[in-house]
């Protein structure tokens, strides 16, 4: 059977390593991007792509229709995020708050409100949200990440108790320093493997979320940093 993934934020970094990986695995993709890369990196794997932001509904809808059209179906959807406003807490304005709020939470509701209906009709679907490692362990170096992933998290429990009964399943993968960021030996040797992780891994751990070895894991936040965090 056909198996159809949807990639958002997917034209590099770890949205492109997961669009390769679960191509490589077999299924057919859709990806989207705001810089033309996701249309080239789907066509070069055989699937649909579309330029456009994943804070737009309209350009979320071409996707999810593209995908429809081909194939009929959409088993999953892999929501990564660009790069959200940063600065001193109390100096980040309404503006900004609301524009991370867009980038870190409702880039994940926008698109999940238009896949899960078809997911419910075919009785069976996974998510997994590229989060991030510091989603319970706050830095002031992300704020508006941070709060709005942890919001994120909330978000993904209350649909994994909602929808699991019905076949849908929901999971955040949290990713500590990894390659795609720019690398500093500060950063490197905060961590207890004395590496930045790759694109590569964080793609493997979606595709396994994504997979039926997966079928009893929902609702969960998968951290994947190299042992930098320690909250339970």
């Amino acid at each position: 059977m056909t198996k159809v993934a949807l990639i958002t934020a997917g034209g590099s970094g770890m949205g492109a390593a997961s669009a390769r990986r679960l191509a490589a695995e077999g299924w057919k993709v859709g990806v989207l991007s705001s810089s033309g890369k996701g249309e080239a990196l789907a066509a070069e794997l055989g699937g649909v792509g579309v330029t456009g932001s994943n804070t737009e509904t309209a350009d979320l809808q071409r996707l999810v229709d593209l995908a429809m059209d081909r194939w009929g179906r959409v088993d999953a959807l892999v929501n990564s995020a660009g790069h959200g406003p940063r600065g001193p807490l109390l100096e980040i304005s309404d503006d900004d708050w609301h524009r991370g709020m867009e980038v870190y939470l409702m880039c994940v509701i926008k698109p999940v409100r238009l896949v899960a209906p078809i997911m419910l009709a075919q009785g069976k679907g996974a998510v997994v949200n590229i989060s991030t490692a510091w989603a319970f362990e706050p830095a002031p170096m992300f704020p508006t990440s941070a709060v709005f992933r942890a919001g994120l998290a909330s978000f993904t429990k209350i649909f994994a108790d909602t929808h699991a009964a019905q076949g849908l399943r929901m999971n955040n993968v949290l990713p500590g320093w990894i390659d795609s960021l720019p690398a500093t030996e500060e950063r490197r040797s905060s961590v207890p493997m004395e590496r930045y992780g790759t694109s590569d891994e964080i793609a493997a751990t979606v595709t396994f979320l994504l997979s039926e070895g997966a079928g009893y894991i929902t609702g969960q936040n998968i951290k994947v940093d190299g042992g930098l965090t320690r909250g339970v």
